[in-house]
């Protein structure tokens, strides 16, 4: 993400668009009555057009509407903002979706709050970071993801025995599979970046060998792990005991499962902690509140718009944490709210 343009006084920050964790994050900063402006298609009406079924192609145009939704559709690369029309050069109080994806401009109005702002800037500071591939590798199955800063996202599952003669099971070498597999991650990564194997067995090892041996340069940034699985149950596992070995620092998705970890410690030790809708309000207006946690589902509902603010205006920090990974499925258990605290309240 880059930022292109910021007037602060009038609450206008202008926005480039560079990748899909760019998307992510903006899902999580766009909110209902925000005002976004974009270049877009709609088709050119007259009062002719209007009587005729057979309407003309769609023009480009830049509209400006007040935001009633926002979805983020990850395997389309998309993020679509549905609102009113309220600037352009027709259909104003029309509806219409911004379907926005890399590359694209935008510009967003509003009254900005610290933690929105707070991600903007993460944002464009990890827009540079390399992604992290995972390949976990079984006897006979092998799975391909990449950490986003929002979650694991698979890209790929292959078997030795696919079925039909290309891949019959009886024919297929080991080579034949590990070439297989670097194939794919051609497709998915660059030379040179951070490459995790995994999974049980040897087969991890026997694949390092082979692109050691073949492939040198996607094995160069490698690192080889034992898991108890392969798949992305593998890869989460990994994921947890990432920390310990660097594999997690920087991610967008290791600091909020670490801060929700940090609650569960609390929790466990009944300490300065407090979790759910009623107590972690509570907790705010005792002004107890150091870090609020609040799930990404929760952030568009009037109770955890009203916590986010009041927390923020008394010098707490407020983490918005994805639903999409482990960290954000416990604190949904949790009721989607929880809150490490200043002091213990009895």
């Amino acid at each position: 993400m880059k930022i292109l343009h910021q007037d602060r006084r009038e609450g206008k920050i202008k926005i480039r668009i560079d990748n899909l964790d760019d998307l992510w994050h903006l899902k999580n900063i766009i909110k209902e009555g925000d005002v976004v402006s974009a270049l877009t298609y709609r088709r050119e009406e007259t009062q002719r057009d209007k009587l005729r079924s057979d309407r003309g192609e769609k023009k480009k145009m830049r509209l400006d509407i007040e935001v009633e939704k926002v979805e983020f559709h990850e395997f389309t690369d998309r993020l679509r903002v549905l609102g009113v029309i309220i600037r352009g050069p027709q259909d104003h109080g029309s509806y219409h979706t911004l379907n926005l994806t890399e590359g694209d401009k935008l510009t967003i109005i509003k009254e900005w709050k610290e933690h929105e702002l707070g991600r903007l800037k993460e944002a464009v500071e990890r827009s540079e970071e390399p992604l992290i591939t995972f390949v976990a590798l079984e006897e006979n199955d092998t799975t391909i993801a990449i950490l986003r800063q929002y979650g694991v996202k698979e890209m790929v599952n292959l078997t030795p025995n696919m079925g039909g003669k290309m891949y019959d099971s009886e024919r297929l070498s080991k080579d034949d599979y590990f070439d297989m597999i670097i194939k794919k991650l051609k497709a998915i990564m660059d030379p040179g970046e951070p490459l995790v194997i995994l999974g049980p067995g040897f087969t991890k090892e026997d694949f390092f060998e082979y692109c050691n041996k073949h492939h040198p340069e996607f094995v160069k940034h490698a690192e080889v792990v034992p898991a108890g699985e392969g798949g992305l149950t593998g890869v989460h596992e990994v994921l947890k005991k990432g920390k310990e070995r660097g594999t997690l620092d920087g991610q967008r998705m290791g600091y909020e499962s670490e801060k929700v970890e940090e609650l569960l410690k609390e929790i466990k030790k009944d300490g300065a902690y407090a979790y759910g809708p009623d107590k972690v309000k509570d907790a705010v207006e005792r002004g107890a509140v150091d870090t609020l946690l609040i799930l990404d589902e929760q952030v568009r509902e009037e109770l955890g718009e009203r916590l986010m603010k009041r927390t923020e205006e008394l010098g707490g920090e407020v983490i918005v944490i994805s639903s999409t990974h482990e960290g954000g499925e416990k604190l949904d258990a949790l009721g989607g709210l929880g809150a490490l605290l200043r002091y213990k309240i009895e």
